[in-house]
């Protein structure tokens, strides 16, 4: 009943034609009309491999047979250059080997990674013998140690790779052989190198896109160790189709893991990999290709959120996804799960089904914490023989990971997204949006939010004017200095998060539901709310879309100021509804009045960008006098009576008017 499942699963994709997926860009802005910074140079390429170092405000780019150093805050100001070229030797061998030695032979800089304050570790294809140097930051130059790169590096510049530098160890998921036939995931370490077995049920064909550490709870009694995910799709083995069915898959190793004593030994015994689930079961639609994730830790999440983005194997319809999990549901998946089990049907067919035989105890897979200490299992290297067995027969898991809501957050026809970052933004209304920044084959990039209503594609903004893919993706979240920076085969393109200052009136600033976005009535303009000193009550939002503040009786303010300074205290308004939506607006302010005081008041319309201005000075108040003063006061202050009087008459005599046109 499986197989058969899966099969209409899949092809469900086939038929199912009809509905229009996704939202629509609200606007669409093209590569000239917004500020964009590019950075690229002559007979460079592949500049794929991004890494930020906010601290320093450096963006590293590695590309082919280069690595530059660029200001973060301006990426077209370049601060070192190193050229790591391939030796003529090295071209004529691989190119005997029958790879091309104008594209393939050359060396593709894969690994960027921050080995400590001084150094990076770096890795490149290296005309397919992957090497492994030192970069030090001081000098710019590489140490020159030329390490065997294998395992840390693909030989295939499109061969998939993924790493990740977790305290000054180097974990990385990639291919071990020139053929790319033997993938693996390893931990190069000194201390404790270990790596995956070399087998199907481990791994299968995978596409490796993404890796990441997650620290453990140090509020937590329970000792948990630091885990490290990977993300890939690779080819079912529980699943039987027609052709190669692919599965997208999540899968961890613990840390601390040391390898085994007997079994396993300088092998994971903490690897373990699940199916994650991304579809739309109402419309029998499976997106089952990862294409890249984003794990989002914020101190406003009470545990970390993955987001994955995803598209279906037959994909002839052009569909995306975006999916979201819970750590909670990954980490079930693994300690509480049932696994999955090989059995031998017809011959020699090979069939996976569930395990409901015994699980041995200490739980195969499962980290050491405090009570496998308590048992006296204080590493792996102690870890029984019967459990360390298990884990290398049974790696696959049998349970899924399910997305929050069991569907996914955003699905989007006519469209191939191929990367994603997500920033957590706190709108004015102090509510929690999480904003996604995800990437296309088209060179586009979309700003999309989930609100009560549903999910809103803030923007489209096109990144790289002739269409290619976006193949990396970074994301700088410091507050006054927000940064995108997207890597291409052509170039680096750095993006602010928001362009508000491109909606001119309060309108469009507030329907642009844009959570970074404000309007400000006092400068008549659209602002970026992270890059102000502090929030004002005056500013202007609304995610839902509702821009009924912009306009109406409270659609106008006074502002007064004395010698420059904002007031806040003794001012008085009053206003007066006329006829056709005119209204008629007073204010006035009492203060202790001084020599050489100069006050502006200002009438703010939260409309557009109109501003109404009066300015006083008191030059000399001794030559009047305070009789003269408050004289002046209590004539002023029976002009206002008799404007009220005034108003009220208008307004009798108006409504009369309009019963006389009604007869």
């Amino acid at each position: 009943m499986m197989a058969l499942c899966a099969l209409y699963a899949v092809w469900g994709l086939v038929v199912e034609v009809a509905v229009a997926f996704g939202p629509v860009p609200r606007i669409t802005w093209e590569h000239r009309e917004v500020q964009l910074i590019h950075f690229h140079e002559s007979e460079v390429s592949n500049y794929s491999t991004l890494l930020l170092s906010e601290d320093k405000d450096v963006l590293y780019v590695g590309a082919r047979e280069v690595i530059f150093a660029l200001n973060a805050v301006n990426i077209a100001e370049k601060q070192h250059e190193l050229h790591w070229k391939v030796t003529e030797d090295k071209r004529t061998k691989c190119a005997v080997k029958g790879k091309s030695e104008q594209t393939e032979c050359r060396n593709y800089v894969r690994v960027l990674q921050q080995l400590n304050d001084t150094f990076l570790y770096v890795c490149g294809t290296n005309a397919f013998q992957p090497t492994c140097d030192y970069l030090n930051l001081i000098s710019f130059e590489l140490g020159g140690k030329n390490e065997d790169g294998k395992g840390r590096c693909p030989f295939d510049p499109a061969q998939s790779y993924t790493s990740v530098m977790v305290d000054g160890e180097l974990y990385s998921g990639t291919s071990y052989n020139f053929l790319g036939s033997e993938p693996i995931i390893s931990r190069h370490s000194t201390q404790s190198p270990l790596r995956t077995e070399y087998a199907i049920p481990w791994l299968n064909e995978p596409n490796f896109v993404f890796a990441d550490v997650i620290r453990a709870d140090q509020n937590s009694t329970d000792g948990e160790d630091d885990k490290i995910y990977f993300f890939f799709t690779e080819v079912s083995v529980e699943y039987e189709f027609v052709g190669k069915l692919m599965i997208p898959r999540i899968a961890r190793v613990c840390k601390r893991d040391q390898g085994g004593l007997r079994t396993l030994q300088k092998k994971w015994t903490s690897f373990l990999k699940a199916r994650l689930i991304c579809t739309i079961p109402d419309k029998n639609l499976i997106f089952n290709i990862i294409n890249d994730v984003f794990i989002l830790k914020s101190p406003t999440l009470k545990e970390p959120v993955i987001y994955g983005v995803f598209s279906p194997q037959l994909n002839n319809v052009g569909l995306s996804a975006v999916c979201a999990y819970n750590l909670s549901t990954v980490e079930n998946v693994f300690l509480k799960g049932k696994y999955m089990q090989s059995a031998t049907v017809e011959q020699s067919h090979t069939k996976w089904v569930r395990y409901n035989g015994e699980i041995p105890n200490p739980r195969p897979g499962a980290c050491i914490n405090n009570e496998a200490r308590a048992s006296n299992y204080m590493s792996s290297l102690n870890l029984p023989d019967k459990t360390l067995q298990f884990v290398k027969d049974h790696p696959l898991m049998d349970d899924s990971v399910t997305p929050v809501g069991d569907r996914p957050r955003l699905v989007k026809r006519d469209v191939k997204y191929t990367q994603i970052v997500v920033d957590r933004v706190r709108a004015l209304n102090s509510t929690i949006y999480d904003v996604m920044f995800i990437g296309t084959d088209q060179g586009a990039l979309h700003k999309a939010i989930s609100y009560e209503n549903g999910m809103h594609i803030i923007e489209e903004t096109q990144l790289f004017p002739n269409f290619e893919p976006v193949q990396t993706l970074l994301l700088s979240s410091r507050r006054g200095q927000r940064y995108l920076y997207a890597g291409s085969n052509s170039g680096v393109v750095q993006s602010p998060v928001a362009f508000c200052d491109k909606y001119t009136t309060c309108v469009d600033c507030v329907l642009a539901r844009d959570p970074y976005c404000a309007w400000k009535p006092l400068e008549a303009s659209c602002i970026d709310i992270f890059k102000e000193s502090e929030v004002e009550r005056s500013w202007i939002q609304n995610i839902g879309g509702d821009a009924s503040s912009c306009s109406g009786p409270g659609g106008s303010y006074f502002v007064w100021k004395k010698n420059g300074q904002k007031m806040k205290a003794c001012i008085t308004e009053q206003s007066h509804m006329l006829f056709a939506g005119r209204v008629h607006i007073l204010s006035w302010v009492k203060d202790s009045v001084s020599e050489d005081t100069e006050y502006k008041c200002s009438l703010i319309s939260k409309a557009g960008n109109t501003t109404s201005e009066v300015l006083i000075t008191v030059e000399d108040k001794g030559s009047a006098g305070q009789d003269g003063w408050t004289k002046e006061f209590d004539t002023w202050r029976n002009a206002i009576n008799e404007h009220d009087k005034m108003m009220q008459n208008w307004r009798e005599t108006w409504e009369s008017c309009n019963k006389i046109n009604g007869l």
